[in-house]
C-alpha cells in the first residue's frame, strides 16, 4: 500500500448563500481519499455507523479507494453541521455530533503498515500519533491540522510536528502557532519544529510552498461562483499527496506542480456542494483546469 489516509468521514449538513443540504458526505478522508484517487489508489483508515449511506461506499469503491481499513460500527456516524456567511470567509458551527467517532481507534492492518506515503488528515494528534507508531515503514508523512488542536492539545501537536515531513496549515493557525504575520518568518518558525516542508493556506488567495531557502507561490483560481467552500482544503492537501505518491519525485519543481494541482482540484470542490465537485471528473477537466492555473500565473 503506497498512500494511507486517516481522518475522519461524517455526514455534513451545509446553509450557505446558494443553498443548503442534508447528510452528505463529509469529513476529511472524504474529500482527501477522494481527491488522491485522480492520482493514484488511496487506503484510508476509518469509522462510520452502520447508517452510512452504501452509495458513498459505492463512490469510494468506483474511485478505487481501498476500504480495508473502514470499521462500520452500530450506530450513528460523525454528523456536523455549518452556515456560512454571505462573504463565505465566516462559518457558525451549528452542531457537531461525534457518535462513532467519540471512540475511534486507528488501528493499520497490516497491509498498510509500509507505506510509502502518510496522510493525516484532520484527528486529534494523539490519534496521529498512535498512527505513526504502528508503521514499519520510513514513509514520507504529511500532517493536515486545524485550530481545534492548536487550542486544546497544543503539546500533542507540537511533539507530532517533529516527527512528519509536510505540514500544511492555513494561515491563520500558521500565526496562531508561530506569532508571525510575516509568512517567510512563520515559516522559518514552523519549519524549525521539525518538517523539512511547509504549505500555508491562504484560503482563496491561493498557497505557499517553503522548502529551505526556495518559495513557491500559487494563486487562487478566480472562479464565476463559489457554493460550497467545505472540504477546499482537505481537497487540496489529499491532491497534494496523490500527485508524490504517482511521481515519487521530492525535489522543489515536482513539489511545486503537487501544489498546483491540489489548488486545480480543490477549485472543483468549492464550486459544487459536499464531495460532488471532486466526483467523477475527466482528466481533460484536470488539464482544461490546469492550462487557466498556468495562463493566469504566468507573465
Amino acid at each position: 500500500m503506497s498512500l494511507i489516509i486517516v481522518g475522519s468521514l461524517a455526514l455534513d449538513t451545509i446553509e450557505a448563500p446558494t443553498g443548503s443540504v442534508s447528510d452528505v458526505p463529509g469529513g476529511s478522508s472524504s474529500y482527501c481519499s477522494l481527491a488522491a484517487s485522480y492520482f493514484t489508489h488511496p487506503n484510508i483508515v476509518g469509522v462510520v455507523g452502520n447508517d452510512f449511506p452504501d452509495s458513498v461506499i459505492a463512490l469510494f469503491k468506483d474511485h478505487q479507494i481501498n476500504l480495508e481499513g473502514l470499521v462500520i460500527e452500530e450506530g450513528k456516524t460523525f454528523r456536523w453541521g455549518g452556515r456560512y456567511a454571505e462573504n463565505f470567509d465566516d462559518r457558525t458551527t451549528l452542531f457537531t455530533e461525534l457518535n462513532v467517532f467519540e471512540t475511534f481507534n486507528p488501528v493499520l492492518p497490516d497491509t498498510y503498515k509500509d507505506a510509502a506515503y502518510v496522510l493525516l488528515a484532520n484527528i486529534h494528534p494523539g490519534l496521529q500519533h498512535h498512527v505513526l507508531d504502528q508503521l514499519d515503514a520510513d514513509s514520507f508523512v504529511v500532517l493536515d491540522t486545524m485550530n481545534l488542536w492548536i487550542d486544546t492539545a497544543l503539546e500533542d501537536l507540537l511533539s507530532l510536528i517533529k516527527r512528519v515531513n509536510m505540514l500544511v496549515i492555513n494561515d491563520e493557525e500558521a500565526l496562531m502557532l508561530t506569532q508571525e504575520r510575516n509568512y517567510r518568518k512563520a515559516a522559518s518558525k514552523l519549519q524549525a519544529m521539525g518538517p523539512e516542508w511547509v504549505v500555508i493556506k491562504k484560503g482563496q488567495h491561493g498557497a505557499l510552498l517553503f522548502h529551505e531557502d526556495q518559495i513557491f507561490s500559487i494563486p487562487g483560481l478566480v472562479l464565476d461562483e463559489v457554493k460550497d467552500p467545505t472540504g477546499a482544503g482537505d481537497t487540496f492537501v489529499g491532491a497534494l499527496i496523490g500527485y508524490l505518491d504517482q511521481s515519487k519525485d521530492h525535489s522543489f519543481d515536482n513539489m511545486k506542480l503537487a501544489v498546483v494541482f491540489g489548488s486545480v482540484l480543490a477549485s472543483f470542490c468549492v464550486q459544487d456542494f459536499s464531495v460532488d465537485g471532486i466526483t467523477y471528473l475527466e482528466e481533460a477537466d484536470l488539464e482544461e483546469r490546469y492550462d487557466e492555473f498556468v495562463i493566469m500565473s504566468q507573465f
